[in-house]
């Protein structure tokens, strides 16, 4: 991003250097940086100039740093310094190479609910580990999700953060009527104008961020913020099926409880909703799962910018009606959904009995009242949050409401072994203390042993990665003297190591031994070949069919195959002479001695002259092999005269 700005370049605290500008939120701007002294790349986030000089800034700057620095989870954003640098207040943070789920969500639009849980579950178990700290985060949006290149899911930017003074403690803003946040993931509130929040303002953010990857919008719209406040304030977030038919109502049930107007509906903390949603995906088939949304949900179109924290003034609660019209009907519109309100009864014609019978009957349901919630407390009891929870922690809390716990194990990606998943009933509902309550405690994430497959075939070895629940990777070749051609070598990562499930598992294959010089034994006896080659760790065989030669004399290696380099240990075949061709003598009876030669030469014998032939005169007189009689190539033939 080419822009003009004075920080750019400058070393903050003689230590950070400013770079490049990468974001810019409405009370900071974050800058990617290095840290000199350690020589690494950081983000930089520092405070507007307009905030700078408020105290209450700056003590949230200070808040935020301190308050990430008690976290310690892989899926939020590491603080590493908190400074000043004359009238420059900035965070130093870790640089995570990525985008923010805003530019995902610009990018596709709506998700598939498997993508849509895979990136809300690493959410929420950051703010559930914020939570069980007492710390809410109060500004959760797309704009503070990241996704590294890798994949990883990291919350960022706490500077709205408040901490409860202990467990169910709720927490004020530091200006009482002043509306902090992002509207369009505002609970209801933290708009009123006093009253104390808690962490259910962070599930109520997540609830709407739930909806918003299913649909690809936001549920709420309006000209300007006060009217999308207000509706945060009048209206029921809609079901997402509404706008995406076919997605199971199970969803449509946790996206209402998580954004229920009325805070005591919602699941207690982050780590409840994802004990809900965990439950939700395990119900679900791949189909369901894995189903894309409509065309309709998925434009670029449907996203605009990014939405920036907003600092508002005071809700003026007496002007709501004036705010919303003239054009309150569209924004509240109709909302078929809904069921229709029950038939009003019939009025019942008028008693004539005595007032005193009315009377009776009116104590008698008040004792049968009085007696049933006297035996309700009795036989049920209201089941409290044990998520987190140790087995032991667990069950002393369960006991302290006199209910027993049923204890069962499950692995978890996101809760650390031993600590309580999910109860059922859940939190907030009635039981008899006569039933157990059903607790899923974790037992951590699942890890698969990657099966030793070397010297196993191709297809035997991707199959027995596949049963064992891992995905067969890409396949490279080596040369391999001990494993077949065709076979395993090993596997990357090696056997024994503990993956995720479905995490890829590589395979190198033998191409077989790598080939070596074969020995050269052309024109050897037969034994002396064998020999050679038995040394070089080379079989020897001997061919069927033998083969005339003009140069390698009978019962010696005529020819060899391979001549080339091969795998040692492999068989090199030879083929003996039977030396050279036998062809006919021709008839050179009464030719000249020159004339004789020549005939002899061209068939390929060699010539030799006996007898007198004087002054070259004579005529040949007799042959011997005699002419037709077959000879070798290269064999005499002698002319008499």
């Amino acid at each position: 991003m080419t822009v003009n700005d004075a920080l750019i370049g400058t070393l903050l605290d003689g230590r950070y250097l400013v770079e490049e500008r990468i974001a810019v939120g409405g009370m900071a701007t974050v800058y990617r940086g290095t840290d000199t002294r350690l020589d690494r790349v950081v983000a930089l986030k520092v405070m507007h100039p307009q905030f700078a000089a408020d105290p209450e800034f700056a003590e949230r700057f200070i808040r935020e740093a301190k308050a990430v620095a008690r976290l310690s989870h892989p899926n939020v954003v590491n603080v590493f310094d908190q400074n000043a640098d004359g009238g420059t207040a900035f965070l130093a943070m870790e640089y995570v190479p990525g985008r923010t789920l805003r530019q995902v969500l610009a990018d596709r639009g709506a998700f598939s609910v498997r993508a849509a849980l895979d990136v809300l579950e690493p959410v929420l178990a950051a703010l559930g580990a914020a939570h069980r700290a007492h710390l809410v985060h109060r500004d959760v949006k797309p704009e503070n999700v990241l996704i590294t290149d890798g994949g990883l899911v990291k919350v960022a930017d706490f500077g709205l953060v408040r901490s409860t003074a202990g467990a169910g403690a709720a927490v004020t803003t530091t200006t009482p009527g002043v509306i902090m946040g992002t509207v369009s993931y505002l609970a209801p509130e933290q708009i009123q104008p006093t009253g104390p929040t808690d962490q259910r303002v962070d599930v109520y953010a997540a609830g709407i961020l739930l909806f918003e990857l299913l649909t690809g919008s936001k549920p709420f719209t309006g000209e300007n913020p006060m009217q999308v406040i207000y509706r945060h304030l009048e209206e029921d977030v809609p079901p997402p099926s509404r706008s995406v038919p076919g997605l199971p109502p199970e969803l449509d049930a946790i996206v209402a409880a998580a954004t229920a107007r009325d805070r005591e509906a919602r699941p207690w903390d982050a780590v409840e909703l994802l004990a809900a949603l965990q439950r939700l995906r395990r119900g679900l088939t791949p189909a369901q799962l894995d189903a894309e949304p409509p065309a309709s949900n998925r434009p670029a179109a449907r996203f605009g910018s990014s939405e920036a924290t907003s600092v508002l003034p005071p809700l003026p609660v007496d002007d709501r009606t004036a705010v919303l019209t003239p054009r309150r009907e569209r924004l509240l519109p109709s909302r078929p959904y809904d069921e229709p309100p029950p038939p009003r009864p019939a009025r019942l014609r008028r008693s004539r009995r005595p007032v005193l019978w009315s009377g009776v009957l009116a104590a008698v349901v008040a004792v049968v009242a009085v007696t049933t919630y006297l035996l309700s407390g009795a036989v049920y009891a209201t089941v409290p949050s044990v998520l987190g929870q140790s087995q032991s922690q667990a069950s002393s809390t369960l006991g302290g409401a006199g209910l027993r716990a049923s204890f069962s194990q499950a692995f978890s990606e996101t809760v650390p072994a031993g600590q309580v998943i999910s109860s059922d009933p859940g939190v907030g509902q009635k039981v008899r203390k006569s039933d157990a309550v059903k607790v899923v405690l974790s037992k951590g994430p699942e890890r698969i042993a990657v099966p030793d497959v070397s010297g196993k075939p191709l297809d035997q070895a991707k199959q027995l990665l596949s049963t064992a629940r891992l995905t067969p990777g890409d396949s490279r070749e080596d040369y391999s003297a001990t494993v077949p051609a065709g076979s395993v070598i090993s596997t990357d990562p090696a056997a024994g190591q503990q993956l995720a499930v479905n995490t890829p598992v590589s395979l190198l294959v033998s191409k077989g031994a790598q080939p070596v010089p074969v020995p050269n034994v052309t024109g050897q006896s037969a034994d002396q070949a064998q020999a050679a080659l038995t040394a070089a760790g080379f079989k020897a065989a001997l061919a069927p069919d033998q083969a005339f030669s003009d140069t390698v004399p009978a019962g010696s290696v005529a020819s060899q195959s391979p001549t080339g380099p091969a795998a040692p240990g492999s068989t090199v075949t030879l083929t003996l002479s039977k030396g050279p061709q036998p062809v006919a003598v021709p008839s050179v009876t009464g030719m000249s001695e020159g004339d004789a030669t020549k005939a002899l030469t061209a068939a390929g014998f060699k010539v030799r002259s006996t007898g007198l032939n004087f002054f070259g005169l004579s005529n040949v007189s007799d042959q011997s092999p005699s002419a037709g009689t077959m000879a070798p190539k290269g064999s005499t033939v002698t002319i008499k005269f």
